[in-house]
């Protein structure tokens, strides 16, 4: 039991548990009790708060809301208000506890980050392989990584062919072919040949050390938004307190006084942003989105720009074949169940994507090829139907002497012009045509784009894929401004420089390399369906349904809570400045100026609950 209550955030969840039902009992008057049950909340909830307050006075003469729910506790309980004093206590230790869930979801993210960094490494010294940690490793060191392992540190090929997964670094959805001169960086994978490497970076110089960097440094340098109540509480405790006093002096009647700070008990004013927060945070719910920040939503309502990166935001994230073209003597059905036989074995993500098409569109049965080879980025070859055929880039036509002709290589410009990858099919010395496979666009991501600029927000893309590829998609969604071939530090670098030239800006991405700038950006949104998990701690938001049609909803909604908030406050201290006039002038007894200090809650909840449902558009 010792060890559990040491433990803080299980403390306060107990205490919670326990205040709860005490404050129901409390305000029912069930059981007839001898003492009022919602003193177990002053005492759980409530003792923990004035303990803060007066460190905090004393320490750093640092005047927050807290000293104000202190003033409001002791002056309900000297009046005998104790279930208004018990109800503050409860409500501002429920906000305390989100606030340090928060901060502890958000250092989970970068520790996530931290476990993937590469730990070893297959050093060749002297012609003999031996495996060390990676934190040894050297530069200069030669190094070999095989099919499926993870590169340890940045180097340079220096011997061999591949195909490296570089999606962790680039957010790009094909593997990058790399050969002999070839840069490879740290904590992308190798998926197929293997190949030595010469070592150029290592430890903290590292791309994958330098992206856990960026990361940590993004979230210490964001700046956290200071609650509505926090910014008052200066002025508000030095007028409750002045007029106390005055009125005391003048009056000589304390009572009077005691009831000036029972109305300005700040639980309207406490209750003014988290309570029009939840109920903001209800509504998008229904629409598959994860509030993680408490104040993302009120940051969100600033936000005068959204980036969204390519891969798995803007496109599915998957690759499928776009177009088939074969040569006058071949049709696409034949060169579809030719592509399929070829790739039939092959583990490489554009053979995987035909086969996927083949299933769903081919006719007949598949006859698999024979004597199966695959050449490390640059394709396949077997026996289809007993004679020599290929699939795969220039490159492995022109090693096997096949000449494709000027119209195919034309149409396969255009296409590649569009975004997509060509396949190049053959036979023995005659080519066949060409099958090119793309990225696809969300489903109505036009239509997003176009309510997300109707709401008079900017909008840019950041992409780590190829010029070609980024600017075909980002011009068919309708996105303004294109960036491509963007490292994480270059995310980083543009999301800092839209800031600083004062444009609070959103940025929208599903993978580890997004996640500095979904750390450093203003609000950052994750797609949580086949995002990393890096990029959904990262993120002040989640689309759990990996869709963000509803983007433009979260727009507007933010926008409709703050003016909710805004109203409740206003509201708040208007009827807080009238009951204390009141009371000043002895028209409201302490019983009567709590029943006033209840309404303005009351009121406070009911205006905040009409976000729940509201929404402006249709689905």
């Amino acid at each position: 039991m010792i060890e559990f209550l040491r433990n803080g955030e299980k403390r306060t969840l107990l205490f919670l548990a326990v205040s709860l039902p005490a404050l129901i009992v409390s305000f029912f008057n069930l059981g007839r009790l001898p003492v009022d049950a919602a003193w177990l909340a002053i005492v759980l909830c409530g003792i923990p708060i004035i303990k803060e307050a007066v460190i905090g006075l004393i320490t750093k003469f640092d005047i927050k809301a807290d000293v104000l729910v202190s003033m409001a506790l002791i002056a309900s309980v000297i009046t005998g208000e104790i279930f208004a004093a018990g109800e503050v206590a409860f409500i501002m230790t429920i906000g305390a506890y989100l606030e340090e869930r928060t901060v502890a979801k958000a250092r989970a993210g970068i520790e996530s980050l931290v476990h993937m960094t590469p730990t070893a490494a297959r050093v060749i010294k002297e012609g003999r392989e031996s495996i060390i940690p990676a934190s040894e490793v050297m530069a200069g060191d030669i190094l070999r990584v095989l099919p499926g392992e993870t590169v340890a540190v940045d180097g340079v090929i220096i011997k061999g062919q591949t195909s490296i997964d570089q999606s962790v670094m680039t957010g790009e959805s094909l593997p990058a072919d790399k050969g002999e001169g070839d840069e490879v960086s740290s904590g992308t994978v190798n998926l197929f040949g293997s190949f030595d490497m010469k070592a150029e970076k290592v430890g903290e110089d590292s791309s994958f050390q330098r992206l856990v960097k960026l990361v940590e440094s993004a979230d210490a340098g964001k700046t956290k938004i200071v609650g509505l109540a926090d910014r008052f509480a200066t002025w508000i405790v030095v007028i409750a307190l002045l007029s106390a006093l005055i009125t005391w002096a003048v009056t000589g009647e304390i009572i009077r006084s005691v009831t000036i700070l029972v109305v300005f008990c700040p639980c309207a004013l406490v209750l003014a942003t988290p309570t029009a927060i939840m109920a903001a945070i209800g509504n998008v719910s229904k629409y598959g989105i994860l509030v993680r920040e408490g104040d993302a939503l009120e940051r969100l309502s600033k936000v005068k720009r959204v980036a969204f990166d390519k891969t798995g935001t803007i496109t599915c994230g998957k690759l499928k074949v776009s177009r088939i073209k074969g040569t006058d003597a071949v049709t696409e059905e034949a060169l579809l169940n030719m592509a399929a036989a070829l790739e039939l074995r092959s583990e490489h993500p554009l053979g995987k994507a035909i086969l996927e098409h083949y299933k769903m569109y081919g006719k007949g049965s598949l006859a698999e090829a024979t004597e199966f080879r695959s050449f490390a980025g640059k394709g396949v070859s077997g026996l289809y139907e007993g004679k020599p055929a290929f699939a795969g880039n220039e490159v492995l036509m022109e090693e096997n002497g096949i000449q494709l002709p000027e119209k195919l290589k034309d149409e396969a410009k255009a296409a590649k012009e569009n975004g997509s990858t060509v396949i190049y099919l053959a036979g023995k010395d005659t080519a066949a045509g060409f099958i090119a496979l793309a990225d696809t666009l969300r489903p109505g991501i036009e239509d997003v784009v176009g309510r997300v600029h109707n709401t008079g927000i900017e909008t840019a893309l950041l992409t780590g894929d190829e010029k070609r590829a980024g600017l075909s998609m980002g011009k068919k969604a309708g996105i303004r401004e294109i960036h491509t071939q963007c490292l994480p530090e270059d995310k980083l670098a543009m999301i800092k420089d839209y800031e600083r030239a004062g444009e609070a800006i959103c940025m929208i991405g599903d993978g580890v390399n997004d996640a500095p700038a979904l750390k450093a950006a203003y609000v950052g949104i994750a797609m949580g369906g086949i995002g990393s998990d890096i990029a959904t701690q990262a993120a002040d938001l989640v689309f759990i349904r990996d869709d963000i049609k509803e983007l433009p909803h979260l727009l507007k909604l933010s926008k409709q809570m703050m003016r909710t908030i805004h109203i409740n406050l206003a509201a708040s201290m208007l009827l807080n400045f009238i009951a204390i006039a009141l009371a000043i002038t002895g028209v409201l007894s302490p019983v009567v100026g709590a029943l006033v200090h209840n309404a303005g809650s009351v009121a406070v909840i009911t205006n905040s609950a009409f976000l729940l449902r509201w929404r402006k558009e249709k689905n």
